[in-house]
C-alpha cells in the first residue's frame, strides 16, 4: 500500500489530487468499522476493543500503519483501556469515535508529528449480559447486537419448566425411605436398651419393651441381645472366678508356708537346746571348737529359712489384697460401662426420634404439596420481565416486554407470579 501511494504521488500534481480522497477515504473506513456506529453506542467495563491506526503523511505522500499501538485491548475495571506508548485512556462512557480521536490527539503531541494519525476503534467483543430468575440456566452471555429479551431467555435455556408431580413423589419416597431405616434402627435401640436394664439389674432373661408389641422382628432381636447379653456374662465370669482361684492358691500357699514355719521353728528350738550343751562342754574342754561352729550355723540357717518363708507369706497376702482390688475395679468397671452404654443408648434414642418426626413430618408435607398443587392446576401463571441497567453510575430497573432491546452489561429479570382462572 505504501508502494502504491508513492508511485501515486510521483506522477505529478494532478495525481496527487486523485490520491488524496483515497487516503481520506480509507482512513473514514477504518473510522466507522465496526459491528455498531461509533456514535451509537457507549463503552463499558469489559468491552473488548480492536484498535488500528494509520497516519497519511503528506510531504510523502504515503500510509503508515502504527502497529506498535494497534492491537485488541480490553476496558478495565477503571474503566480505561492501556496502549503503548500513549499508557492508560479513559474508555467508560465514551463512544468508539471519541476514543478514535483522542487517541490520533496523543499520539500527534508525544511524537510531534505534522498529520494528526487516523485511528479506528471497533469493539471486538461486547461485555457480557446476565440473566436471572425463573429460567433453566441463569449466568452470564455473550451479547450480539440487536439482542432482546425473548433472545435472551432462549440463551438461557427459556422459562425453568419444573416437574412438581415428580418432586413430591420423588420427595415422599425419600422421606418413607429414611422413616423406615430410623424405625428399624429404633426397634434395635430398644432392644439393646432393655438388655442393659436386664444386665445392670442383675436379670437373667430380657424382659421385652411395651414398644416393640405386635413388631414382626422384636422375637429375633432380643434373642440376639440375649446371646450378646450370655456372652458378655459368661465373659464377666470367667474373669472373676480367675481371680477367686488365684485368691484360693493364694491362701493356700499362706497356709503351706505357716505349716513350714511351724516346723522350722521347732528345728530352731532344738539347735538351740543342743547349742547351750554344746556351749557348756565346750568351756569344761570336753568339746571341739568346730562343734560350736557347726551348731551355730544350723542356727543361722534355720533363722534365714524362717526369715524367707515369713516374706513369702507376706508377698502372698499382698497378691490376695492385689486380687481383691481386681474384682472390685473389674466390677466397678463393668457397671460404669453398662451405665454409660444405657446413656448413649437412651441418648440415640432422642436422636432417632426427633429424625423420625422430621420425616415423617416432611411425608405429611408432601402429600399436603401434592393435594396443593392439584388445586393450584386451576392457577395460570404470569410472567414479568425486568433489566437493571447502569444509568450514570447507578444501577435503575424498569418493567419491560420480551421485544424490548438489551444492551450490553444488562441484567435480565424473569419472575413468575400465579393468578386465579
Amino acid at each position: 500500500m505504501r508502494t502504491f501511494f508513492r508511485r501515486r504521488a510521483s506522477t505529478g500534481t494532478g495525481s496527487r489530487a486523485l490520491v488524496w480522497p483515497l487516503a481520506f477515504s480509507l482512513c473514514a473506513a477504518f473510522a466507522f468499522h465496526g459491528p455498531v456506529r461509533a456514535e451509537e453506542y457507549h463503552l463499558g467495563v469489559m468491552d473488548k476493543l480492536r484498535v488500528r491506526v494509520a497516519e497519511w503523511q503528506t510531504a510523502e505522500g504515503a500510509v503508515r500503519d502504527w502497529s506498535a499501538v494497534s492491537g485488541d485491548y480490553t476496558v478495565g475495571a477503571s474503566g480505561k483501556i492501556s496502549l503503548p506508548f500513549l499508557g492508560e485512556l479513559a474508555a467508560s462512557g465514551k463512544t468508539a469515535e471519541e476514543v478514535s480521536a483522542e487517541i490520533g490527539e496523543k499520539m500527534q503531541q508525544l511524537f510531534g508529528l505534522r498529520d494528526r494519525p487516523s485511528a479506528s476503534v471497533e469493539i471486538a467483543q461486547y461485555r457480557p449480559i446476565y440473566i436471572s430468575g425463573e429460567i433453566q440456566s441463569p449466568g452470564q452471555y455473550a451479547y450480539v447486537p440487536g439482542m432482546t429479551v425473548l433472545k435472551a431467555l432462549s440463551l438461557g435455556g427459556g422459562m425453568r419448566r419444573p416437574d412438581p408431580g415428580q418432586r413430591v413423589a420423588r420427595d415422599y419416597i425419600r422421606s418413607e425411605g429414611d422413616a423406615s431405616v430410623l424405625i428399624a434402627e429404633r426397634n434395635r435401640l430398644l432392644a439393646r436398651r432393655a438388655r442393659l436394664q436386664a444386665e445392670i439389674s442383675g436379670k437373667d432373661s430380657i424382659s421385652p419393651p411395651k414398644e416393640l408389641e405386635g413388631i414382626s422382628e422384636a422375637d429375633q432381636l432380643l434373642a440376639s441381645e440375649t446371646a450378646l447379653m450370655k456372652s458378655r456374662n459368661k465373659r464377666l465370669t470367667l474373669q472373676l472366678q480367675a481371680l477367686a482361684d488365684l485368691k484360693t492358691l493364694l491362701n493356700s500357699e499362706i497356709e503351706s508356708l505357716a505349716k513350714k514355719a511351724d516346723t522350722q521353728s521347732r528345728q530352731l528350738e532344738l539347735v538351740q537346746s543342743d547349742r547351750e550343751k554344746v556351749y557348756n562342754l565346750t568351756e569344761k574342754g570336753l568339746a571341739v571348737s568346730s562343734r560350736r561352729l557347726s551348731i551355730e550355723q544350723q542356727m543361722t540357717d534355720l533363722q534365714a529359712g524362717l526369715l524367707d518363708i515369713d516374706t513369702a507369706s507376706l508377698k502372698a497376702r499382698q497378691d490376695i489384697n492385689k486380687a481383691g482390688q481386681d474384682e472390685t475395679n473389674l466390677r466397678n468397671d463393668w457397671d460404669a460401662q453398662l451405665a454409660q452404654e444405657l446413656q448413649n443408648t437412651e441418648r440415640e434414642l432422642e436422636t432417632n426420634t426427633l429424625k423420625l418426626g422430621t420425616s415423617r413430618d416432611l411425608m405429611s408435607e408432601a402429600l399436603m404439596q401434592s393435594a396443593v398443587e392439584a388445586t393450584s392446576a386451576k392457577e395460570t401463571a404470569t410472567v414479568t420481565y425486568a433489566i437493571v441497567r447502569e444509568v450514570d453510575g447507578k444501577a435503575r430497573e424498569m418493567t419491560v416486554d420480551e421485544n424490548t432491546a438489551v444492551l450490553p452489561g444488562d441484567v435480565v429479570k424473569v419472575s413468575v407470579g400465579v393468578a386465579m382462572r
